[in-house]
């Protein structure tokens, strides 16, 4: 096994004694002592190995070895994950055991950076990992996610969103300080991780030294292979449990009336286990959670108690946290236990893995954003998710134990009216920012850009018009001054714009306001609810 390990350490160049001779765990800790952490310096905790136990019973660490080989011979590889096989924790982990990070004048270190769609999921996986290297979270391990850097001069790796690494890149094209970049999550095709796909194809080109890792749990694969050139494809089984689906007999008139109705026949007559419900939005997520609450209060003691938990993106980090603590005891010793209802947007399909739920309730909708470029009017909308979505939403009842989904649509629905896979965010969404990033990225020719799916020229031709029309770009399409200090703000044009000339007018502070306020998902916080 030692020679197997060496032999891959070398095919990366691997310089560092104390990194080539890895232990198996791959875990950081060296031959000479197993119980002392190369990134601290210090003894593991009794903690570290608990949690490396349950690490190696994941699906991907028994392919680790294989991950390793095919990347050591690859600029790209595409790994596709099911749900549960633990891609996004321990891939990263791999990789920073396996690669060099120092630069060739051994002044600094370089990053493994892995991108997500969501920031609630960049926090939560980088604490994990954290805990499973046994170091500090904004240490070795960090994440850094919008208004918020949790990172230092020490960090390896660094989870971010992915529209956090395509800021990075106007300051550093070529990506620099990274020597593996991993996009995670890839199928659902968020309007950064497009522009991502494009971009770091082309600075592959320029960098033999820099890696890209494509992972998601579900993917078009041949699809994906060939816009990254025949890169290999690994597959990584999942660790579901069965899962039996149930759909109505009916098309539901009300789905949110729908939804509660069947937490409280879940709660009254099936065993125990944890109920995740899918809904669209914070407004309609908040009134599902004060129903079902008032509804199991009225039941008395009847019934087991529980902890209604609320996930959406605008929720702050420390109440998003909340979902991961245990479900309420018994009220009485030997009494009905208790039992978690977590109700959720999409966050919770594959960004966020909740062990404990044993039950899923899928309406079948979605809040999507979708852009008309003839009125330039962005609004969200509830609309039908695809077959892949609702394939995600069913495995997150077979973590733990064998579950159910209650799919609260027809069968027929789901063979003839769902999607095969959710619709790109870039075919339908306003480009204008997205156009004014390429452009402080040095892309000028927007038409033979790399996107994988080019978006309509209506829609392009709309974005140029309006950053044209702002000042932004002159008429020869070029990036002016002003355009340049537009791009620095992570608002859109109109608003940026709106903030750089308020001086002139006096009129900063109520420009301020108005751009905070517009540029909100919510103008009130749950903390502020009393």
């Amino acid at each position: 096994m030692g020679t197997e390990r060496n032999r891959i350490a070398c095919l990366f160049d691997v310089v560092d004694d104390g990194t080539a001779k890895m232990s198996e765990s791959g875990d950081g800790a060296t031959n000479n002592n197993h119980v002392i952490n190369r990134w601290t310096g210090r003894p593991f905790s009794q903690r570290y190995f608990e949690i490396l136990e349950k690490r190696k019973s994941l699906p991907v660490w028994h392919q680790k070895h294989q991950f390793l080989q095919t990347l050591a011979h690859n600029q790209i590889l595409i790994l596709v994950g099911e749900t549960g096989s633990g891609k996004t924790t321990q891939i990263p982990q791999f990789v920073l055991n396996a690669v060099d990070l120092e630069t060739p004048d051994k002044c600094r270190k370089m990053m493994i950076a892995c991108t997500q769609p969501r920031r609630v999921a960049a926090m939560s996986v980088s604490r994990r990992v954290a805990e499973e290297m046994d170091v500090m979270i904004g240490e070795e391990v960090g994440y850094s996610i919008r208004f918020e850097d949790c990172s230092s001069s020490r960090t390896v790796l660094k989870y971010l969103t992915d529209g956090m690494l395509l800021r990075e890149a106007m300051t550093d094209p070529l990506l620099e300080q990274y020597k593996v970049i991993i996009l995670d999550e890839a199928h659902e095709r968020t309007l950064a991780t497009d522009v991502l796909f494009g971009l770091i194809k082309e600075v592959l080109k320029n960098r033999d030294d820099l890696k890209l890792v494509v992972m998601s749990a579900t993917l078009e694969a041949e699809k994906f292979q060939g816009y990254f050139s025949g890169a290999p494809l690994m597959k990584v089984p999942g660790r579901l449990h069965p899962v039996e689906i149930f759909y109505t007999q009916e098309p539901e008139r009300d789905y949110l009336e729908a939804a509660i109705r069947t937490v409280m026949q879940i709660h009254m007559g099936e065993p125990s286990g944890d109920i995740l419900v899918f809904l669209t939005g914070e407004e309609e997520i908040e009134d599902a959670c004060r129903k079902i609450s008032k509804e199991i209060s009225n039941l008395g003691d009847q019934v087991g108690p529980v902890k209604v938990v609320s996930l959406y993106s605008t929720l702050p980090p420390a109440m998003q946290q909340k979902i991961f603590e245990p479900p309420p005891p018994p009220l009485k010793e030997g009494g009905p236990p208790g039992r978690k209802i977590i109700v959720s947007t999409n966050i919770a399909e594959t960004s966020l893995t909740i062990d404990g739920i044993v039950y899923v309730i899928d309406p079948g909708f979605s809040k999507q954003k979708v852009y008309n470029p003839r009125v330039r009017v962005e609004s969200l909308l509830v609309s039908p998710i695809s077959k892949a979505s609702a394939h995600q939403r069913s495995g997150r009842a077979g973590r733990t134990q064998p579950g159910k989904c209650f799919r609260l649509y027809t069968e027929k629905s789901f063979n003839n009216d769902l999607q095969p896979q959710t619709y790109p965010e870039i075919l339908r969404s306003n480009l204008a920012n997205s156009v004014l990033t390429l452009k402080k990225l040095g892309i000028d020719d927007l038409v033979h850009f790399d996107f994988m799916d080019p978006p309509a020229p209506e829609t392009l031709m709309r974005a140029l018009e309006v950053l044209n029309y702002l000042g932004a770009l002159d008429d020869d399409g070029t990036l002016t001054k002003l355009g340049e200090i537009m791009s620095e703000f992570p608002l859109d044009p109109q608003m940026s714009k709106m903030l750089i000339v308020s001086p002139e007018f006096n009129c900063s502070n109520e420009i301020l306001s108005m751009c905070a306020m517009l540029s909100a998902n919510a103008l009130v916080s749950p903390l502020c609810i009393c």
